[in-house]
């Protein structure tokens, strides 16, 4: 018995001592949201109070301490956000997740991003503001990697922490930009379907290719779709977000009940843990800004003030394209230009991977670009495929106009600094509080000779399909105080420019008709009922779609579970609430009738990539429900039948609700759209499942939305019935200049990327249910916090 009271003790004694050194370990690596340091080069003290949300408000006598100690509060909340980031440009990631992601490195380090941000750090004025703020911001991140607690996720994949250079800020650009782009999954699928079935099936897709420069193919049954694939597998296997599209408005002083302008933006990007934006506000005698930042960019690209705020929505314009170039038959290593051969740059590239041998493999670039098949070896093509792209084509002014735009002393001022964005394409949105309102379709554009498809390969080789003229900014589509008296944004297709529509991947025009129609029926707008309508979840679509389909819908061949189910979708209003069951109903027969109406043609592999990586899908929904005749309905794989319109929709239905019987059982009413659709938010160590998948996800939750509403919830619709939300509204925002000092916002989870800090998932709670926080700049209110750091100037020892 006295042998089993000392076990017990010393267990007990144990588990104390444990529960200690968790306790110390725990302290080491939380972020300090209270006491006083010293950073060098810092000329006078600033002052950082937290509010109770953990949003740093920096008060400092001049611009360069507050930036230098932005860098540092910003570092010490996600600098484990910020390593990805920067390794992302540089294909570095294998060198931390393993062979996994030797293809993405191959890719993102063959893109030119790194070259780019050399030559144009070597162009920079170094006595410029913005220089020196950005040289600024990283010393302070830098006294954190020196002085500041290791964040955990370091240890558990054994990196060391690193410096971090201007290069890597431009790397982080780089990426932002390539991440818009969508030519990469939808160009080599569009062309594939118009070099193995003609261009009568593209031009079905809504891409016109009458005078398309054609590079002949001989057909084949089945689109394999192996380059866009493969875009989508490397895409997929980030552990960082994407962007996808977005909302904003500003309402002019006329349609607000205070008579000033109220601005609404939520930029739509993937999901993931930390949130994407950081917010922060930074005060000095001369400026002031609340801003939401990326990881390791000093200046936001989100803000707003007392005089005026800005936000931003994805352009969506084409800045990619791709050209099959025709090597000498005699060398390799030349490819045809108009007036001969010309020999190709050539890199040699290395991928460092975790516990396995380098990856070296030499990169050729031509003329228009890195060639594609040197970068992903899937690619069977023999002719050679070069990506042009405006990023790494065109001078690099991002630093200069984001300084500019978060600093602007006047809307004239402020569009200054918007005409320095080449890419990627963004519509930037502004309001102020003198009652300006405007939006800047903001890129750098061009133009082809007259009707040439860029959504297809282009010729290399003849000089015929080059650029002719690139574009002024004034020439950009752009709004500033119209009649209207508001301007909006839903990654729609612009206005035409020089007569034409300019190409892009516009997204479907649900969300821009739910805008506008609730704009259009107000006069009297509020802080309030702005909040509510970034909660939206109503489509107008669906029931276009809905009545299209219910012309050769035929009643009488549908059963009982059939036909109940079908006056639910009758009877919907469109809401993609999480108890209504007509958007389950609704998603899973749009699915069966996508892929009864293209995958034959497409094949299996094209079918997947048009539902997963291409923003075609999309669109088509209501554009190939509303056609009587079409293509695309006959089924190739059917001998001496050729299905129509009718036979598509009731086969998909019945295929529909058969699905839903056996995963949701037999009663309809309990089908309810929170049984299939759910959203996590993954971290980059969750990812591995199991017990870190709890520790570091914020998630599963229900939720309302749906894709392309206003809430926009967006998950791809596939064979399994389960809709994981993959990206939706990364931040909303609420200004209103009437209101200033109670403008609004929400995180999807929360301020800080460390598990330690109580600001890790705080907001997740509230972005669920459509509510804000406030985004405090009356200094009396900040300085009541009960968190604050002091940094002062290091002194000489």
């Amino acid at each position: 018995m006295k042998l089993v009271k000392k076990l017990f003790r010393f267990v007990i004694l144990l588990l104390i001592l444990i529960g200690i050194a968790v306790w110390f370990i725990a302290k080491g690596l939380s972020p300090d949201y209270n006491g006083e340091f010293e950073i060098a080069n810092l000329k006078e003290k600033v002052t950082v109070f937290y509010d109770e949300n953990g949003v740093p408000h920096i008060n400092a006598n001049n611009e360069e301490d507050a930036y230098r100690v932005f860098g540092y509060v910003h570092a010490q909340d996600r600098l484990w956000q910020m390593e990805l980031l920067r390794r992302i440009s540089a294909g570095r990631l294998s060198e931390i997740f393993g062979s996994k992601l030797v293809n993405t490195d191959k890719f993102f380090s063959s893109l030119g991003i790194e070259e780019s941000a050399y030559k144009t750090i070597a162009s920079l004025n170094k006595e410029s503001k913005s220089y020196k703020l950005t040289q600024a911001y990283l010393e302070g991140i830098n006294h954190f990697i020196e002085n500041g607690p290791t964040p955990i996720e370091f240890y558990m994949v054994g990196i060391d922490k690193e410096r971090y250079t201007l290069k890597d800020v431009y790397n982080v650009f780089g990426y932002m930009a390539f991440s818009f782009a969508a030519a990469h999954k939808t160009d080599p699928l569009i062309n594939e379907i118009k070099e193995k079935y003609g261009k009568e099936y593209v031009e079905e897709l809504e891409v016109p290719l009458e005078k398309s420069t054609v590079i002949k193919n001989a057909k084949r049954p089945e689109v394999k779709a192996i380059f866009s694939n493969e875009i989508t597998k490397i895409m997929d296997a980030l552990p960082v977000p994407t962007f996808i599209g977005s909302n904003s408005w500003v309402l002019g002083a006329e349609r607000t009940k205070n008579g000033k302008v109220i601005f609404a933006n939520d930029p739509h990007i993937s999901y993931s843990q930390p949130s994407v934006w950081y917010q922060n506000h930074i005060k000095t005698p001369n400026y002031e800004m609340y801003g939401f930042n990326l990881g390791l960019t000093p200046f936001p690209l989100l803000g707003h003030n007392r005089k005026y705020a800005y936000g931003l929505t994805m352009f969506e314009n084409d800045d990619t394209d791709f050209y099959i170039e025709e090597n000498n038959p005699k060398n390799d290593l030349e490819f045809k230009v108009k007036d001969g051969y010309k020999r190709y740059k050539t890199f040699e590239k290395k991928i460092k991977v975790k516990g396995e041998k380098d990856v070296n493999f030499q990169l050729r670039v031509s003329d228009h670009g890195p060639v594609m098949n040197d970068i992903i070896d899937q690619i069977k093509d023999e002719r050679p495929i070069a990506m042009q792209w405006i990023y790494t084509n065109s001078p690099n002014k991002l630093i200069d106009a984001c300084y500019e735009m978060s600093h602007a002393d006047s809307l004239e001022g402020f569009k200054r600094g918007v005409s320095k964005i080449h890419a990627p394409g963004l519509n930037v949105m502004y309001g102020d509080a003198k009652n300006n309102i405007a939006w800047f379709a903001a890129a750098k554009l061009y133009r082809y000779r007259d009707s040439l498809n860029t959504k297809v390969y282009l010729d290399g080789a003849s000089g015929k399909d080059e650029i002719v003229e690139y574009l002024d900014f004034e020439q950009n589509p752009m709004a500033i105080n119209p009649t209207s008296n508001y301007v909006y944004s839903a990654n729609n297709q612009p206005d035409s420019i020089q007569g034409m529509l300019y190409p892009g991947y516009y997204l479907p025009e649900d969300r821009a008709k739910r805008i506008t129609k609730i704009i259009d029926s107000k006069y009297d707008f509020t802080k309030d009922n702005v909040a509510s309508m970034l909660y939206d979840v109503k489509s107008h679509v669906v029931n276009e779609v809905i009545e299209s389909a219910s012309i050769v819908m035929n009643v009488g061949e549908l059963n009982s579970l059939e036909k109940s189910a079908y006056e639910i979708l009758l009877e919907w209003d469109g809401n993609y609430n999480k108890e209504s069951v007509a958007p389950t109903v609704y998603n899973r027969f749009i699915y069966r009738f996508l892929k009864n109406t293209f995958e034959d043609e497409m094949g299996i592999e094209g079918f997947k990539q048009f539902m997963g990586g291409s923003p075609f899908q999309k669109k088509m929904i209501a554009v190939q429900m509303s056609k009587s005749e079409s293509l695309w309905w006959d089924n190739i794989n059917t001998d001496g039948v050729e299905e129509d319109k009718k036979a598509i929709i009731m086969k998909s239905f019945h295929e529909a609700i058969t699905f839903l019987r056996r995963q949701l059982g037999d009663d309809v009413n309990e089908w309810q759209w929170e049984k299939v659709l759910s959203v996590e938010h993954n971290h980059a160590i969750g990812n591995a499942g199991g017990i870190l998948r709890t520790i570091f996800n914020v998630g599963p939750f229900a939720t309302n939305g749906g894709n392309e509403v206003i809430n926009n919830h967006i998950f791809k619709l596939d064979s399994t019935g389960v809709y994981n939300v993959t990206g939706g509204p990364s931040t909303r925002r609420v200004i209103d200049f009437s209101d200033v000092e109670n403008s609004l916002a929400i995180l999807p989870t929360g301020q800080s990327g460390n598990r330690l800090s109580p600001y890790y998932k705080n907001q997740a709670d509230k972005y669920l249910k459509g509510k804000f926080i406030k985004m405090k700049i009356n200094q009396q209110e900040i300085k009541e916090s009960k968190n604050r750091l002091v940094f002062l100037p290091k002194r000489n020892n």
